[in-house]
């Protein structure tokens, strides 16, 4: 299939206008062989190039939650943990460039700051490439991908579909979604995480076209991020979820035939510090506690291993 979908079964290039091209493995425009980001949605090709490489077809597990739920502090925790064989996973990076948001999140927590907002513009996106196994008798290779987005630019395209083509192309292509909520501001009774995934999940399952009796057949692991403010959401996350983010469960379980909810947390304790020169109160992470990071990636992966 993925010969087919390059065209590249033995040639490393399409030819378009008699100019040698390379295909997008997001949006499939034709790129210069020389681009280092798609013209149309701005994703890097050196990922392109290297799933040609490979001939495999890849994996596309995307990280979606609105803005500050954690997304980019989750991944880079989730890639460090499977590069340290965590859960006796092995993988290894395809490209310097898929160590670049691991090595950001784990640089700046360990100076006890958290990373940079991801930025709205596609084009400053980190992706990684992993190539991942479980070490068993019969160990099986998945090539997965996975982008760090803006939770804004979610939020964009959420209100207004073809905003950001990219994300559009990227959701209608993943074979499995990890989705941040909110779990503290959930539990606190704020609205917005319900309501923000509930327009997110309706903009996926629109996206897809399902007659009312299909369900989504992907996988959606929904992981209630900063679980540590309400530790009961640890006991029985499904029931924290079907009691605080009700609009959710519901749609779930109408619409998706493989969800599953977990709890999550990743810092041990925070303080807040105010700056000299204003009244900014910035939050600081004194160390960190990783818990759940990895089970929600897990459940994922075995409905890959099912599949194959």
């Amino acid at each position: 299939m993925l010969s087919n979908l390059f065209g590249l079964k033995n040639q490393p290039e399409l030819i378009v206008d008699d100019i040698p091209t390379i295909p997008c493995l997001i949006c499939d425009a034709h790129n210069p062989l020389d681009a280092m980001l798609c013209k149309e949605c701005s994703a890097p090709l050196l990922i392109a190039q290297d799933v040609i490489a490979q001939q495999r077809e890849p994996q596309i597990v995307s990280i979606i939650g609105e803005s500050n739920v954690g997304k980019t502090v989750y991944l880079g925790f989730l890639l460090d943990m499977l590069a340290h064989r965590a859960g006796d996973f092995e993988a290894i990076p395809k490209g310097a460039y898929s160590v670049d948001l691991q090595q950001t999140v784990i640089n700046h927590m360990a100076r006890r700051t958290f990373p940079p907002k991801t930025p709205m513009e596609a084009n400053e996106w980190k992706w990684a490439y992993y190539q991942v196994c479980q070490r068993a008798q019969n160990p099986t290779w998945v090539d997965l991908i996975m982008p760090d987005m803006a939770g804004e630019a979610l939020a964009a395209e959420v209100a207004t579909p073809k905003t950001f083509r990219v994300i559009r192309k990227l959701l209608s292509k993943s074979s499995g979604l990890l989705m941040l909520v909110d779990a503290g501001m959930a539990a606190n009774g704020s609205p917005q995480p319900d309501f923000f995934s509930v327009k997110t999940l309706s903009y996926i399952d629109a996206m897809h076209g399902n007659k009312h009796d299909e369900k989504i057949e992907s996988p959606v692991a929904i992981v209630l991020c900063k679980a540590d403010y309400c530790p009961e959401c640890f006991d029985d996350p499904a029931q924290f979820a079907k009691a605080n983010l009700n609009r959710l469960w519901n749609l779930c379980e109408s619409r998706f035939e493989r969800y599953e909810f977990f709890a999550s947390s990743v810092i041990g304790s925070l303080a807040y510090a105010t700056s000299n020169i204003d009244d900014t109160v910035v939050p600081v992470p004194l160390h960190t506690a990783l818990r759940g990071v990895l089970e929600p990636f897990q459940w994922i992966i075995d409905h890959f291993a099912e599949e194959s």
